[in-house]
């Protein structure tokens, strides 16, 4: 097996996961973490309609989908809003994690192309680009925001795949921290490797995939 490429998620791969702080916030509220994480992002193993959907493919402002937020949450006799809650991120002061950064150099130096593919919001673009020397780790960076599709749509990954020179799905790895994006990749014929709290694992992984 010959590994041409390495696509990377951004949350949760080189940062902690959005989802905790809304897992987090759900115990404040006294509501269960699915009934939170199903309003704020809607059903993430899927691409719909809903708000956080519309807001990473660039349809929807981030003060719109956070207003169609709020309402649906009211709806449902919960008060919060989703902004106050991803806020506690950036407090937290926590940047990039450079054991997967250093893994990401490695690959680079082996000679292999890289790409970051991340779910993303335009507002959020220069915090978390700013935590990363993008430059230096990634032949090309695939915003949802930027081109009109998320994960798991399959179009996005073929979108990385042909920008970073065409590169066939089966000689591709893929990592992300949400189930439902390393299944897209996987259906695809990519190699998927799914990232805990501890990258650990998935770093063992990488490496035993491009060895």
């Amino acid at each position: 097996m010959t590994i041409d490429a390495v696509l990377f998620d951004f949350g949760g791969v080189y940062t902690a996961s959005p989802f905790n702080v809304f897992v987090e916030a759900a115990a404040e509220l006294g509501a269960t973490p699915e009934r939170v994480l199903g309003l704020v992002f809607g059903p993430y193993d899927r691409d719909t309609d809903h708000p956080w959907h519309r807001l990473e493919r660039g349809e929807l402002g981030l003060l719109d989908a956070r207003r169609d937020i709020m309402e649906r949450a009211a709806a449902e006799g919960l008060a919060f809003d989703p902004l106050t809650i991803l806020a506690r991120m950036a407090s937290g002061g926590s940047g990039a994690r450079e054991e997967v950064v250093a893994s990401t150099r490695r690959v680079r130096e082996r000679g292999l192309r890289t790409a970051l593919v991340t779910n993303n919001v335009k507002e959020f673009s220069a915090g978390w680009r700013g935590l990363l020397p993008i430059d230096d780790l990634f032949d090309a960076v695939i915003d949802s925001s930027e081109v009109g599709m998320r994960k798991p749509d399959p179009k996005i990954f073929g979108l990385a795949l042909e920008t970073i020179g065409g590169v066939a799905p089966e000689r591709a790895v893929f990592l992300d921290d949400f189930h439902g994006n390393v299944a897209a990749a996987r259906q695809l014929g990519m190699h998927g490797v799914l990232v805990e709290d501890d990258p650990a694992g998935a770093r063992a992984e990488l490496e035993r995939l491009v060895s």
